[in-house]
């Protein structure tokens, strides 16, 4: 239904938002930016940790923040890109003509040849 279909998608929402929440407690522990930290290790720890840590501690949740901290990525410039839409390319020609001069042609000359 369309409103479990919201639920759902507040809860990833959520879970992304506790996985950057833990990823920028452990980059304040570790002296180092949040962006640093890699996301899909983050996600890997902390559902690796909820399978087999059944009680939350604290000197656990340190080590868990002291292992999200240990994985990081590398400079990432040039991070940008364009706001465009790439066109599919198509095996037929546009019509570049009125719809009713290219029945025309195509009752005349028959259909175009693919274009590849």
């Amino acid at each position: 239904t369309p409103d479990m279909a919201v639920k759902e998608l507040w809860i990833y929402l959520l879970a992304h938002n506790l996985i950057r929440m833990l990823m920028m407690q452990s980059a304040l522990l570790a002296d180092c930016l949040p962006r640093e930290l890699s996301f899909k290790h983050s996600l890997q720890l902390c559902l690796a940790w909820r399978q087999y840590e059944a009680q939350e501690q604290e000197d656990k949740m340190l080590n868990l923040l002291e292992l999200i901290a240990q994985k990081r990525v590398g400079k990432r410039p040039g991070r940008i890109e364009p706001r465009a839409i790439k066109r599919r390319p198509k095996p037929y020609p546009m019509l570049m003509k009125t719809r009713r001069s290219a029945r025309a042609e195509v009752r005349k000359n028959g259909h175009p040849k693919k274009v590849k």
